[in-house]
């Protein structure tokens, strides 16, 4: 499974680098949207034989040496460069742990005493694990899902709740990919992975580009039914007591409409709490 994992990921990545990505002359026809495979062999300084074995999952033992050239001729980032490694078999990889769905109670204390920052934890699987009262007004109270991937792609509100839901569901896939090679024998992350493959081909068609990204600062933009629009910046944060866990926190720029909208909603909330 690994091997023909490496070979799809190494196609796919090629495709989306440009001679003149790297400085080589676009010549001849081209019948794929990229590098061709002896292109590559050309960056990283290998054969073009031994480059289309590893396509081709017949060459069975890449060395570090050889994936930090795939990764440089590739113009991998970190993560992507991680993610290539732990196809190999080089990188850490937890086959054998299952998804962990214990949050700490530390961590949910911590996340209740911010009720003006919507905060969530979620797994591998993108299941949410524990949120806040504002994360809960914020996303309707999960009525669709407690999944974010569900929520994403099988939510027939979701592109209206999220004004860039493309780019909201790229990265979401991206993230998934990068979890899903760190255990991808792990049989939520197995199931997820079936379930959206089968409802959603917008999901196929991101899943099947391979990229691979972690969640870092971001800025995501919503149409809430209650408080009209918001743009909130995200920062995630590993759970270092539950590897496999990420901590999402949500917050407005000060003095904005999108901060006034993200106070309406806690007002809101602490209201709907305190009502019998």
């Amino acid at each position: 499974m690994a091997r023909s994992e490496l070979g799809a990921y190494l196609t796919a990545r090629r495709a989306h680098v440009t001679p003149a990505d790297v400085n080589l002359p676009a010549t001849g026809h081209r019948r794929v949207p990229g590098l061709r495979r002896e292109e590559v062999a050309l960056l990283a300084g290998v054969s073009a034989d031994y480059y289309v074995r590893l396509e081709q999952g017949r060459e069975r033992t890449p060395s570090a040496q050889v994936l930090d050239a795939l990764a440089a001729a590739l113009r991998l980032h970190e993560d992507g460069r991680l993610h290539l490694f732990r196809l190999a078999g080089i990188g850490p990889r937890t086959r054998a742990a299952a998804v962990a769905d214990r949050v700490e109670p530390s961590l949910l204390a911590l996340m209740d005493a911010w009720p003006h920052n919507p905060a969530i934890v979620y797994n591998r699987a993108y299941d949410v694990l524990a949120s806040n009262a504002i994360a809960d007004a914020l996303f309707h109270g999960w009525a669709h899902s407690r999944n974010l991937l569900h929520v994403v792609f099988t939510d027939p509100a979701a592109r209206a709740f999220y004004r860039d839901w493309y780019e909201v569901a790229r990265n979401s896939v991206a993230g998934f990919r990068l979890g899903h090679g760190t255990a991808p024998d792990d049989p939520r992350v197995r199931r997820v992975l079936g379930e959206l493959l089968d409802q959603s081909p917008h999901f196929a068609d991101l899943w099947s580009r391979h990229d691979a990204r972690g969640k870092a600062l971001e800025r995501k933009s919503f149409e809430h039914r209650e408080v009209g629009p918001l743009t909130l910046t995200m920062q995630t944060f590993d759970v270092r007591a539950a590897p496999g866990q990420e901590l999402v926190i949500y917050h407005a720029e000060p003095a904005s409409p999108s901060s006034e909208a993200l106070a309406l909603l806690g007002s809101l909330t602490a209201t709907s709490r305190r009502e019998p």
